[in-house]
């Protein structure tokens, strides 16, 4: 059994239509569903306003689900009393993009991490300060940081403050929305070394969410691209990332940085922008910029789909038996 569970899950936000319209609906979740195995990470990738933020706030709890619904060890989270919800988002934390605006610089650094322990544990103050400094040793930085302030650190050791903060009430799932876009690209790689050994070393869960392609398949055990709110492809992130079937997915790796310097790829290059989701197109919603479209793509919307072992959402793979359909792409 899966640890978490999302199923048919959907936000969708009320938005006015330019300054003098009628108001729409911004379907900025519609209709996902992905799972997270104890000990392992899904990666959500694709471009900006694709969801993966939205989705991040929906398995934190900061977001009500317009539709489905998340279970989480087998249990729906809609029918939790509320013991059941603080025990969930114990079992749940966040680790978020910016370091320098996610820690309170009038607090120092032991006051910071010791504060999930001080609002839901009942510890001594000694028993705190040894979970305290527990914590800053997993996280590689010295007991003496604890009595310092955040602005007294860089931008690496502000984020491993907030991996210690988010480890502060032994959490299951972590959610890592963008943990790396905002370090030096020196510093990434440590911090990413850091969460794969802290996995390893506590049996933790990862939703790991970055437009940073090299970093989600590094990180990832599988993964999930998203598109205009809705996942166009997923499945195993070592044959994902080498052979990517969907042609957005395609695109987004096409255009990341070799593995290495031998490596030869054709670059694809899409045409246009990202549609509104305030106005998606009908049909496909990549079909706009899509390479390979066909007639059927601008009406009918494709459902994902098992491929070869990956769940793919493209006609180019269910219609090789209409008139002049194109060949099966592999």
């Amino acid at each position: 059994m899966a640890m978490l569970e999302a199923a048919a899950l959907s936000k969708h936000f009320r938005a006015r239509r330019g300054l003098f319209g009628g108001r729409g609906v911004v379907r900025a979740v519609d209709g996902v569903s992905f799972a997270i195995e104890g000990g392992r990470t899904l990666g959500v990738v694709g471009e900006s306003g694709c969801g993966k933020t939205t989705t991040a706030k929906l398995v934190l709890g900061l977001e009500e689900p317009t539709e489905g619904g998340i279970r989480f060890e087998g249990c729906d989270l809609n029918a939790l009393d509320a013991a059941g919800r603080r025990n969930y988002r114990k079992s749940v934390q966040a680790v978020f993009q910016d370091p320098y605006a996610s820690l309170n610089p009038r607090m120092r650094v032991g006051a910071i991490i010791a504060e999930p322990l001080v609002t839901n544990e009942a510890l001594t103050a000694k028993e705190t300060r040894r979970a305290v400094l527990r914590l800053l040793d997993l996280v590689a930085l010295p007991a003496r940081s604890a009595d310092l302030f955040p602005h007294e650190f860089s931008g690496g050791q502000r984020q491993r403050i907030a991996i210690a903060r988010a480890l502060a009430l032994s959490p299951k799932l972590v959610v890592l929305d963008e943990p790396v876009s905002a370090l030096d690209v020196s510093i990434r790689a440590q911090i990413l070394n850091l969460l794969r050994d802290l996995q390893r070393e506590l049996g933790l869960s990862y939703l790991f969410i970055a437009h940073d392609l090299a970093a989600v398949a590094h990180m990832s055990h599988t993964i999930a691209v998203m598109y205009l709110g809705k996942i166009v492809e997923s499945g195993e992130a070592e044959s994902l990332v080498r052979v990517p079937k969907h042609p957005y997915t395609q695109a987004l790796f096409s255009a990341a940085l070799p593995s290495s310097p031998e490596e030869r790829r054709d670059e694809i290059v899409l045409a246009g922008e990202v549609p509104s989701p305030l106005r998606p197109p009908s049909g496909c919603r990549f079909h706009p910029r899509c390479p390979s479209a066909m007639e059927r793509c601008k009406d009918e919307a494709p459902v994902l789909e098992e491929i070869e072992g990956r769940l793919v959402a493209c006609h180019l793979y269910n219609c090789v038996a209409l008139p002049g359909a194109p060949e099966r792409q592999t």
